[in-house]
């Protein structure tokens, strides 16, 4: 037996549409008599709900993830090298060109560059941590207007053996972003690098924002990758271990020559440049 007044193509049809949809029965209807026809519902109920389900999720999948998201951050054609706070610090700046925010945002570096050990082995590919903070030294910067990230060159930095000064390493700097989409809560990450011709000594950034005249932060992204040279380069890291700080060079000299001038006084100072 076949369920009532299915008797075409076009009523079986009509028949699958009223089950599937659940509009309600008029003629046609299933009873207990066709129990074939009760495994059949059953299967399509089951094949159709799995099918809706993948169809649904495929495409709220492809409409949430951000596809383009990592190209709406804007890194600094230049990485520059002045002196910031008194320290040489390495300097890169970086946007965000959505007014969506990124939430817990890091700003991470890797020394890419070929490593000589004790053995005599050559490592080719050696990564070495290269850290940045910013002026307030947060690990999760507000990324609403264009920040600038330092690195402060130091004895224990991996840059202080790399010859940034004349611009002809054999290294890469890899710079690294990671936060997450406010919206869709996904992972974010971009990255960029800087080869030594990219690294300009004795350079700063143009300041790019400013405030209006109603009392807002307006950010001109003309300004974003133009760099200024500063009027005393920094000294780079051999200079200073070298030359020692001027400050400390001039307290020096002023205590050689009033230890000249008192003439066999017992006092001694002893300068230690570390």
């Amino acid at each position: 037996p076949i369920p009532p007044q299915v008797h075409t193509l076009t009523g079986a049809f009509l028949f699958s549409l009223e089950s599937q949809t659940t509009i309600g029965y008029g003629f046609r209807y299933i009873s207990e008599e066709c129990p074939l026809a009760i495994v059949l519902l059953i299967t399509q109920l089951v094949l159709t709900t799995i099918l809706e389900i993948f169809i649904t999720g495929t495409f709220l999948a492809k409409i949430a993830r951000p596809k383009k998201r990592a190209e709406t951050i804007k890194f600094s054609q230049n990485a520059v090298v002045a002196q910031h706070d008194g320290k040489t610090c390495l300097m890169i700046r970086v946007a965000n060109m959505r007014k969506s925010l990124l939430i817990g945002c890091q700003v991470t570096g890797k020394l890419l560059q070929t490593h000589l050990t004790k053995e005599g082995e050559s490592v080719r590919l050696n990564q070495l941590n290269v850290d940045f903070q910013v002026d307030t030294s947060s690990d999760s910067p507000f990324l609403i207007l264009p920040l600038t990230f330092y690195h402060v060159v130091d004895e224990a930095s991996p840059l202080r053996d790399v010859s940034l000064r004349s611009g002809d390493g054999d290294f890469e700097l890899v710079v690294i972003l990671s936060g997450t989409v406010e919206s869709t809560s996904a992972t974010c990450q971009v990255r960029t690098s800087y080869l030594p011709e990219e690294i300009l000594w004795g350079y700063e950034f143009t300041p790019a924002i400013s405030l209006s005249a109603s009392g807002k932060y307006v950010a001109d992204f003309s300004l974003f990758d133009r760099v200024v040279k500063v009027a005393a380069p920094p000294r780079c890291h051999h200079e200073a271990v070298r030359f020692g700080d001027p400050e400390k060079v001039k307290l020096e000299e002023s205590l050689r020559e009033a230890e000249r001038e008192g003439e066999g006084t017992p006092l001694s100072v002893r300068i230690s440049n570390v």
